[in-house]
């Protein structure tokens, strides 16, 4: 019994530690299998950085074949010779794809690595590889759309609704797709490295396709003088590959597939950080999205309540400095009074407004609702100059002195004193007290541009009218102060009946006539006075006639128009001095040499005649050449030893303005930025120099308003000299037009040099104001100002059609829109 209970017992005991033996080999052998699978797994994602495992070995065998076809220049593809978008484009669809889409390879991005990548590679077999490619697809697809709302290194920011934001050469397109939650996400951990794909989606319009391609063509070239190359610079692609996440990715690119077209080894090593992203982007992101969203929030528009309401000009419409005057005898209240803080609200838009009618419809007739007045068609419209027909305001071509139509006018003057030769040897003239700018909308027939001018007065929105019809004119009056024009650039002067008292106060008036008045050229006078025989037109004539003598200019013609029963006489200006020394009195007399002929901001008017230049090499001394030639040559005045506005001597820098202009309105105004120009009439140059964008333009139907602004160098007298026209200008203050007068401004480096001096804020309300709604703005300036216009513009719900930077410098385009706040700011000094 006791032998057989020790046998049971020690046989158990043998079972018991046979059992524990099992049990410790079987737990043995699993802390082995553990410790291979653990050390397996911490070395294959190891080979991914530094030496490839066999499965990429696999991969690359298969996509060699594939980097051939996807681009047979290969020995191109070194990343010092590329394109900086191919070098920037490893990884977007066309790679995946390449027997569909090879062209699009210039377009990628390096680091554009799908977010669900990481978690598939461990599982994907090296022959799989071919298959995940149409996941691959949707997933950068989606990957771009997150990717649009990253900023890149370069501080470039976000692209939306449909609008292209280039930074540094890398492109940001919002095609639609799905966006984050906080907007600013950044997939596979590549933080702020992140670049996105430029190829042309669903939701990608023809303006995003037009801006990926143009804009790089643009402006090749160009050279420094703050101007934007807009061909992308082909070394720039490697400062993408700086990123912290990507430096890994683009040392593999570099050992594996030197041609750098290929994405798929690159994405193996974005395991270690998998589908997050980085602390430090997540928190860059964040601030610069809090900082643009302060930026936006910052600006409140409202409407300005004035007398003037949709017709506000705020230097015209001064009417606190208005009644404070002490005397309007010399039109004082006509002339510009500005606020001591320009005003930061919109105007309204009158009721009823509807898009312009194109030129040249527009110059017989023009939308009732966007210029309701009918006062001037009750006064005036027996003489032909306005009706009210139906919807329409309608403009039969007459004038006071031509109720039977101006080109028949235009031409009488001519025919009177052939050598005005219009459109050759006259080609810019100054149309004083214009009305509604018949006279300077026909004589476009005639390759003449005219700059008109009238006051706003009881004439009620004649220069209104005139713009509305795509007329150049500004609101102007000849008081007490200088034209804002420079010495000796009008080829002629024209007054038909202007209501300007020429003979008083010593000729006051007519003198700075004579001041603007190239040598030469003719003052064309058409007015009662010439042909009637009343007594007050009889004595006006006799004191014409003596102040005329006295200034030496000489009466050309005096011939009578039977057909419109009006005379024209025909002065003009001496090309020498000899008479003005040979005066028996010096009346008027010759003004100081000290008298700077050009100087015409702000500058009291003087009863005196500048000399007459008689050096060859001076200005006024000789008259220009023959339009057109006169348009693309340096003016004779221009000369070697002289530096120019760009440091070149000044032809050189002439000639280089010039043919930069032309590269980049042929390259990249005309067809890159989505702006139709059959719709642009009205163009202004808010900041020019030598007129080359308006140069640029010639072939088109449109007149640009170069500005020279008053802290510029002073250029306007080479504008006029080649045949164009412009005005001085200081964007502190409103310039002197009514709102909705242009269909373009352009604006090169103005804005970063205003906002030194004045509120950016005001600046963009008084741009506001003076472009019409679906107009457009093109800027180019640094990339601090370009982002801070942005914000503006979307502030106001303009539509950003286009964003461009490189090298700190940017080139931005917007549209109007015709959207007002509802909010309103009385400002008290603008109530009558």
């Amino acid at each position: 019994m006791a032998l057989g209970k020790y046998s049971r017992v020690d046989n158990r005991r043998q079972n018991s530690s046979y059992c524990s033996t099992v049990t410790i080999t079987v737990f043995v052998g699993f802390c082995l299998v553990g410790v291979w699978m653990m050390t397996s797994s911490s070395v294959v994602p190891g080979q991914g950085v530094d030496v490839p495992a066999q499965e990429n070995k696999n991969e690359v065998k298969q996509q060699v074949p594939e980097s051939n076809e996807i681009n047979p220049k290969q020995p191109e593809d070194s990343p010092g010779d590329l394109p900086e978008d191919a070098t920037q484009g490893d990884s977007s669809t066309p790679e995946e794809k390449p027997e569909e889409k090879p062209k699009e390879i210039p377009e990628e991005k390096p680091e554009e690595i799908p977010e669900e990548k990481p978690e598939e590679k461990p599982e994907e077999k090296p022959e799989d590889k071919p298959e995940e490619k149409p996941e691959e697809k949707s997933n950068e697809d989606t990957k771009s759309d997150d990717g649009s709302t990253t900023e890149t290194q370069n501080g470039g920011t976000n692209a939306e609704d449909g609008d292209t934001k280039i930074n540094n050469g890398e492109t940001n397109t919002k095609d639609g797709g799905t966006k984050p939650d906080d907007g600013e996400s950044n997939a596979a951990g590549q933080g702020d490295s992140e670049e996105n794909s430029t190829e042309k989606k669903p939701g990608t319009d023809e303006t995003e396709t037009k801006l990926g391609e143009n804009t790089g063509e643009g402006e090749d070239g160009e050279t420094g003088n703050d101007k934007i190359d807009e061909k992308v610079d082909q070394k720039d692609s490697k400062e993408a590959d700086k990123s912290s996440d990507g430096q890994a990715n683009n040392q593999s690119s570099g050992e594996l597939l030197p041609s750098g077209a290929q994405s798929e080894l690159l994405n193996e090593t974005t395991t270690q950080s998998g589908s997050w992203s980085t602390q430090s982007a997540e928190s860059k992101n964040e601030k610069e999205t809090q900082k643009s969203s302060n930026q936006q929030g910052g600006y409140s528009w409202k409407l300005c309540n004035v007398t003037a309401g949709p017709d506000y000009i705020p230097c015209l419409d001064n009417w606190q400095k208005i009644r404070s005057l002490h005397s309007t005898k010399h039109y004082e209240h006509r002339e510009r009074h500005c606020p001591e803080e320009p005003p930061t609200c919109l105007v309204p838009l009158p009721e009823g407004y509807k898009h312009p009618i194109e030129w040249p419809t527009s110059r017989e007739k023009i939308w009732y609702h966007n210029v309701p007045h009918t006062k001037l068609a009750q006064i005036k419209g027996h003489q032909n100059w306005v009706k009210v027909t139906g919807e329409f305001l309608t403009f039969p071509g007459g004038g006071t002195q031509f109720k039977h139509g101006a080109l028949h006018y235009i031409d009488f003057i001519n025919e009177s004193v052939p050598d005005i030769a219009w459109g050759k040897q006259t080609r810019v003239i100054l149309d004083v007290g214009c009305g509604v700018a018949s006279f300077g909308g026909y004589l476009f027939d005639r390759d003449v541009l005219a700059m008109s001018f009238a006051p706003k007065d009881e004439h009620e929105a004649q220069v209104q009218f005139a713009l509305e019809r795509g007329i150049p004119a500004i609101s102007a009056v000849m008081g007490t102060k200088r034209l804002p024009y420079p010495g000796r650039v009008f080829d002629a002067v024209h007054c038909a009946r202007c209501r300007v008292p020429w003979h008083i106060e010593g000729g006051k008036l007519l003198l700075e006539l004579n001041r603007v008045l190239r040598p030469g050229g003719f003052f064309v006078w058409s007015a009662t006075p010439v042909y009637q025989k009343l007594a007050e037109d009889v004595e006006i004539w006799q004191a014409m006639t003596k102040l005329t003598k006295a200034m030496c200019w000489e009466l050309v013609s005096i011939n009578k128009d039977t057909i419109n029963g009006v005379g024209v006489a025909t002065y003009r200006k001496p090309t020498s001095n000899d008479c003005y020394e040979q005066r028996s009195k010096q009346e008027p007399p010759l003004c100081e040499a000290s008298d700077d002929p050009n100087a015409a901001w702000n500058v009291p008017l003087q009863a005196c005649m500048h000399k007459v230049p008689v050096d060859s090499l001076e200005r006024g001394s000789q008259w220009p050449e023959q339009w057109p030639a006169r348009l693309g040559k340096a003016p004779y005045w221009m000369l070697s030893s002289q530096v120019g506005v760009y440091g070149k001597p000044a032809p050189e820098d002439f000639t280089a303005d010039y043919e930069h202009w032309k590269r980049v309105v042929s390259n990249s105004y005309l067809f890159g930025i989505g702006i139709n120009w059959t719709s642009v009439r009205n163009a202004m140059d808010m900041r020019s120099v030598y007129g080359g964008f308006a140069a640029a333009l010639k072939e088109l139907n449109v007149w640009v308003m170069n500005v020279i602004t008053v802290d510029s160098p002073d250029t306007l007298p080479i504008i006029y000299e080649r045949g164009l026209f412009g005005i001085y200008h200081d964007w502190c203050e409103s310039f002197s037009t009514y709102p909705r007068s242009y269909d373009l401004l352009h604006a090169d480096h103005l804005f970063s040099k205003v906002k030194k001096r004045c509120s950016m804020e005001a600046v963009f309300a008084e741009v506001d104001r003076i472009l019409r709604p679906e107009g457009k703005l093109i800027v180019r300036d640094n990339v601090e100002t370009i982002n801070e216009l942005e914000n503006m513009a979307r502030s106001m719900q303009w539509e950003v059609r286009m964003t461009y930077s490189k090298d700190k410098e940017g080139l931005l385009c917007v549209q109007k829109s015709m959207w007002r706040p509802r909010e309103s700011e009385t400002l008290t000094y603008a109530i009558a």
